[in-house]
């Protein structure tokens, strides 16, 4: 009878069908102590070949409920082409998508679908990131955040994103992810902007976190960076529609420590409060880099032989681990590169194209030593 069973559940469907669940008996228990794992829901979890170990970790509640819908559930998204392995690791990464009805799945992947291109698509989402399907259960406000941001003139590529970097975003209400929005547009229009939305949709599309921060870090954040570093009103438009928007949702406390530490660093190696305000809108994602090892970072490349005041005009440099720092220093070195008289930006290159100047630089190095000889 349970051969029979488990073959029935391991065939394929064309959609998801409401299967019968009988509510599976659970012995009793004190007041004080949480109910039992209902034995025949992990039985069942075991032979689907979920990481039960997995699967209590992070949401142990489940494995105690009487009703689920396990089976249903795998045969939905085997019909939009998962197998066995990405269906069990889905559950055992969260346990809590058991819970959807199989009217719930249909309606959620219909709403996806909307914004993905193939079922292929959104499997694949799935099986990287269950959280941003599964987290809410409110079909409802998912399909009126997705209507109000295509409003908005959030382009699909962002709406991709968002489902699936910031899925918190669509169990916000409607009414919160507006108040956000008409905040950044506030924004902007505090700064002489014109085209407050198109300020609200840069800002969105540059921090996809934005939704989920609250108003009141965000303008606490805006109000320090531009009281700190004085800004005009275009440096700071300019500034939040870029890479300044990215920084935005960083903690308070953090995005102060880390600001006020390098303006302590960059002042003990002789730059001035102008030059400290042109490195942030350079590049204020320095900002990101803890104290401690921005001042390692800096300390690696003045003895190094670079001036401070070229790592001001090119801080993208310091996005880069100092082990990797130290090592491209010794690599150029080792080839009589002069970075002062042609400057740093080799530093700041993918892995390829730096391995590339230096094939270049070595190359050089021959020709001038033959031409000598």
């Amino acid at each position: 009878m349970l051969q029979r069973q488990i073959l029935h559940f391991l065939r394929p469907a064309s959609r998801c069908a409401s299967l019968p669940v009988p509510p599976r008996p659970c012995s009793s228990s004190s007041k004080h102590d949480p109910p039992p794992e209902n034995e025949s829901l992990v039985e069942n979890l075991s032979i689907m070949g979920v990481d039960l170990p997995s699967a209590r970790r992070r949401q142990p509640g489940v494995l105690r409920k009487l009703l689920t819908n396990e089976q249903g559930l795998a045969l939905f998204l085997k019909s939009k082409g998962a197998d066995q392995e990405t269906v069990a690791s889905i559950i055992s990464r969260f346990p809590r998508s058991i819970t959807r009805s199989c009217e719930h799945l249909e309606e959620r992947w219909r709403l996806w679908r909307n914004v993905f291109k193939s079922d292929g698509e959104v499997v694949e989402i799935l099986s990287r990131s269950p959280e941003s399907f599964f987290r809410s259960s409110d079909n409802k406000n998912l399909e009126e955040n997705i209507a109000f941001l295509m409003t908005l003139g959030i382009t699909a590529k962002d709406l991709h994103r968002l489902l699936t970097t910031a899925p918190r975003t669509f169990s916000n209400s409607v009414e919160l992810n507006k108040n956000m929005v008409e905040f950044l547009k506030s924004v902007c229009l505090r700064f002489d902007g014109k085209d407050p939305e198109r300020f609200a949709r840069t800002v969105i599309s540059r921090n996809l976190y934005v939704f989920i921060r609250s108003t009141n870090r965000i303008r606490a954040n805006v109000e320090f960076l531009c009281r700190s570093l004085r800004l005009s009103n275009a440096e700071a438009l300019g500034l939040f529609q870029s890479h300044g928007a990215q920084i935005l949702d960083v903690s308070h406390e953090s995005l102060k420590k880390n600001l006020q530490s390098l303006r302590a660093k960059l002042g003990s190696l002789g730059c001035g409060e102008e030059d400290f305000k042109r490195m942030i809108l350079n590049y204020s994602l320095v900002l990101f880099v803890s104290s401690q090892r921005l001042n390692e970072k800096l300390d690696c490349l003045m003895d190094g032989g670079i001036h401070v005041q070229q790592v001001v005009q090119k801080p993208k440099v310091l996005d880069f681990s100092i082990d990797c720092i130290r090592q491209r220093l010794r690599d150029l070195h080792r080839l009589g590169y002069d970075f002062q008289k042609s400057g740093i930006a080799v530093l700041d290159t993918s892995k390829k194209r730096f391995l590339a100047k230096l094939e270049r630089l070595s190359s050089a190095e021959n020709e001038d030593t033959r031409s000598l000889s």
